[in-house]
């Protein structure tokens, strides 16, 4: 999976849970806009978790060299 297609996923995983929150858990509409706001912010940090997986196994570190037992 591409790093646009993953991202992608998350949009529209943020929109479906908005759209959840409005159909769904319709109140009024300060506590509306609070509880699609803490859906967008854990799509969020679920995407930037994901991103820096995703970017550290493109590029990861090299092995450690060991010194011999002597040095």
């Amino acid at each position: 999976m591409s790093f646009a297609i993953g991202t992608l996923v998350f949009l529209i995983v943020s929109f479906v849970g908005s759209l959840g929150v409005r159909l769904f858990y319709n109140q009024n509409p300060a506590t509306n806009l609070l509880n699609i706001t803490l859906v967008n912010t854990a799509v969020v940090c679920c995407w930037l978790t994901w991103a820096i997986v995703y970017m550290a196994q493109m590029h990861p570190l090299v092995n450690p060299i060991r010194k011999a037992e002597g040095e």
